[in-house]
């Protein structure tokens, strides 16, 4: 279904409010969204690099003035459901400056996670970079409505940042799905368990977060997992809300050295509420998406 391009909602995040950008250029038909994205550390990136405890934060404050980032979405041209929409992201500083060098994490120089209203819909893709601050990339979107990009980057010397970016495409959306809070299901040839370290979840509390994967078929633990972006896995996971904010976001690691057939990674609820968990694994070159459901008091 065609849909004619129209104004975007406008980003914030939690540090600033951006006021609208938007402009239609009648060369092109694209409009423009800011976001403030701001060193946190708070900002909801957890990183594991081996088995132990260790839980160390990405995006952490320095002891000088946090940095400060724009990233502005410009999409050009006709909107379609279920066909590549072009997307162009230009990273400023806050004088409007381009950055122009950024460093590679998870290897890759942006993470771009999007998820829809109602958390039904999810894509981690990687846009590439053109100099001068821009990063292009194509993505579907399958249904309207409202849709979030959490848009994840490391300008050179800094840390992580996130940019939130909120646009809509118009069109009735989907019912928002049943809750279920089911911990085992089967994504294509894989079943996937899900485990954690404690009975019951409770905000603010670090937990050990256990996918065990299993041949569909067989129920016999793969052997064919492989490194995805450098790791054992990764897990995006974004607290079920409206307006989706850019404190709703988790981007964890995976650990090393976990029996076969098992990722494991360590992170926290920041609050109560129920969260969706994409679990994103590499079986044999062909990238396995595991989405849960749960509560955590």
């Amino acid at each position: 279904m065609k849909l004619l391009f129209t104004a975007f909602a406008i980003t914030s995040t939690i540090f600033l409010t951006q006021g609208c950008a938007s402009q239609i250029k009648s060369t092109q038909n694209s409009t423009s969204d800011s976001a403030i994205a701001q060193e946190n550390p708070h900002a909801g990136h957890h990183n594991h690099s081996g088995t132990s405890q260790t839980h160390e934060h990405h995006g952490d404050q320095s002891a000088s003035e946090p940095a400060t980032t724009i990233a502005k979405l410009t999409v050009k041209g006709k909107i379609a459901t279920n066909a590549p929409v072009p997307l162009v992201i230009d990273v400023q500083d806050k004088n409007g400056k381009a950055i122009a060098n950024f460093d590679k994490f998870q290897e890759q120089l942006m993470h771009l996670i999007i998820v829809s209203d109602g958390l039904q819909t999810f894509n981690h893709i990687h846009p590439t970079y053109k100099g001068n601050g821009r990063f292009e990339v194509q993505a579907n979107f399958p249904h309207p409505g409202n849709y979030t990009f959490f848009s994840d980057y490391k300008p050179a010397g800094k840390g992580e940042q996130v940019s939130l970016l909120k646009f809509q495409i118009p069109g009735e959306a989907p019912n928002t799905p049943k809750i279920d809070f089911s911990t085992t299901n089967t994504f294509g040839n894989t079943q996937a368990n899900l485990k954690f370290s404690q009975s019951t979840l409770k905000a603010g509390q670090d937990v050990y977060v256990i996918f065990s994967l299993q041949d569909a078929a067989t129920k016999q633990p793969i052997n064919d997992l492989q490194p995805y972006l450098g790791e054992r896995g990764h897990l995006v996971i974004v607290k079920r809300t409206s307006p989706l904010t850019r404190a709703d976001y988790i981007h964890a690691h995976a650990l090393k050295d976990t029996p076969a057939g098992e990722v494991h990674f360590i992170t926290s609820f920041p609050k109560p509420g129920d969260y969706k968990l994409w679990g994103q694994f590499n079986r044999n070159g062909k990238i396995v998406t595991a989405n849960f459901l749960v509560n955590v008091q």
